[in-house]
């Protein structure tokens, strides 16, 4: 088994006024070429987006782009045609393929809006653009996976599809239980981010918003000290 981990406070971190985005591999203005991917992950943002404040239109393409609320809603607008509230407890998933184009604001006046958003580099290039967006009740989560992202070709349950063979799964783990994953493929690995509480991770502690990569293994088995709440993505890691 190799691990290698992310401490929350070395994350990237860019403060746009509007925005305050911490960075878990390069984006943007942070640039670190020892932390440009894992696998087939290549960004996580955890975002923070000011009352009345948002991303205005911009393109995307070939990519695979997860957003997950935790705090607030975010509305969202793109060029298929959707226009639509995020909230926490939904997911939102677009395939970008050949090409769209999308905003996402923060209508509240006075809240803000905190979410997670993953890209993940697709198997196959210049598909037909897609968006889905789906609520996964905290229920389905309680001490065990819950898996909201799948290959659209092995979807399971609820699991939005994406072009890749990948999975993102929540979880919500009560003080002193565990978890064990057996990963789908050994050429996977599984990069476990901390949303908030305290786990242990073959012997290595993590707190709020820190991460482990785990890879070259089969299994893995997770340790939860305090009430925790992880996002787990499996990605092929060539």
């Amino acid at each position: 088994m190799k691990t290698i981990i992310h401490k929350a406070d070395t994350r990237g971190y860019a403060d746009h006024g509007w925005l305050k985005s911490h960075h878990t591999f390069s984006f943007s203005s942070y640039q670190n070429p020892e932390r440009n991917n894992f696998g087939m992950l290549r960004v996580l943002n955890d975002d923070l987006v000011q009352p009345k404040m948002g991303f205005g239109t911009h393109p995307h393409q070939n990519m695979e782009i997860i957003s997950i609320p935790l705090k607030g809603a975010l509305s969202h607008k793109d060029s298929m045609g959707n226009k639509r509230a995020i909230e926490v407890g939904e997911v939102q998933v677009m395939s970008a393929g050949t090409g769209l184009t999308h905003s996402e604001f923060n209508d509240s006046k006075t809240d803000e809006v905190n979410f997670l958003q993953l890209w993940i580099i697709p198997e196959e290039m210049s598909v037909e653009p897609n968006y889905e967006q789906r609520e996964f009740p905290i229920e389905g989560r309680n001490n065990k996976l819950q898996t909201i992202i799948a290959p659209k070709d092995k979807l399971e349950g609820d699991a939005l599809p994406i072009s890749q063979q990948a999975y993102i799964y929540r979880t919500n783990l009560e003080a002193d239980n565990s978890l064990n994953l057996n990963l789908k493929s050994k050429d996977n690995g599984l990069y476990i981010f901390v949303v908030d509480g305290n786990v242990e991770v073959d012997g290595n502690l993590l707190n709020k918003r820190d991460a482990i990569g785990v890879y070259d293994t089969e299994n893995i088995q997770i340790k939860s000290n305090d009430n925790s709440e992880l996002v787990i993505v499996e990605v092929p890691m060539n």
